[in-house]
């Protein structure tokens, strides 16, 4: 992806979902790109399904949403959400995916099991799937709320945009108070992505 590009982030509500996507839409600003991102919170609160749309370009972009079967990239945050949206994946579509469990309500109340295999559904269909470790990552830096920015880290690779002005956007959009760890959760799931 150069000059234009569909990313969509999901996950769980409270996993961070909406500043990583935030992040990454500042940085292609900063990167002179034109980007829109539009977000669904759904039951955010309660452990529900949370999406991002974010579409980039070096000509204007006039919408944020994505169409089902366009996604470039997918930055998923848990496994099974991945999966919930599969519509949006092509074949030349790839999948950066948190291997986390979160179990939703229905499994955690013991009435289906968490599907073992859940991954095997995007594979199969022959997408890229770029499994992460993020919660390792958020852990050795000595946060665990530090997924989300590892999760960046990570997709960064996969971006025209160089690594100071991913630094420099940081820098910019968070708080002093939790600046050192994420950016040192930046640069291990950068490293660990490529």
């Amino acid at each position: 992806m150069k000059e234009q590009g569909n990313i969509h982030f999901c996950g769980v509500g409270g996993q961070g979902i909406l500043l990583a996507s935030e992040l990454t839409a500042h940085a292609l600003l900063a990167a002179g790109f034109d980007a829109k991102k539009s977000e669904v919170h759904g039951m955010a609160q309660r452990g529900g399904s949370v999406e991002a749309h974010l579409r980039f370009g070096r000509g204007k972009v006039y919408s944020p949403l994505i169409e089902p079967g366009t996604v470039d990239i997918m930055l998923a945050f848990e496994m099974m959400e991945a999966v919930r949206y599969l519509p949006f994946l092509n074949k030349k579509s790839t999948v950066i995916v948190n291997t986390q469990k979160i179990a939703p309500p229905i499994v955690a109340t013991g009435k289906i099991p968490y599907p073992d295999q859940c991954l095997d559904a995007i594979t199969q269909q022959g997408i890229v799937l770029v499994p992460m470790d993020a919660f390792a990552i958020a852990r050795k830096v000595g946060n665990l709320k530090a997924v989300n920015v590892a999760l960046v880290g990570v997709l960064s690779r996969y971006l025209p945009v160089d690594e100071a002005t991913w630094l420099e956007v940081i820098k910019k959009r968070l708080p002093t108070k939790i600046l050192e760890v994420n950016l040192k959760a930046f640069h291990e799931g950068r490293k660990a992505g490529q």
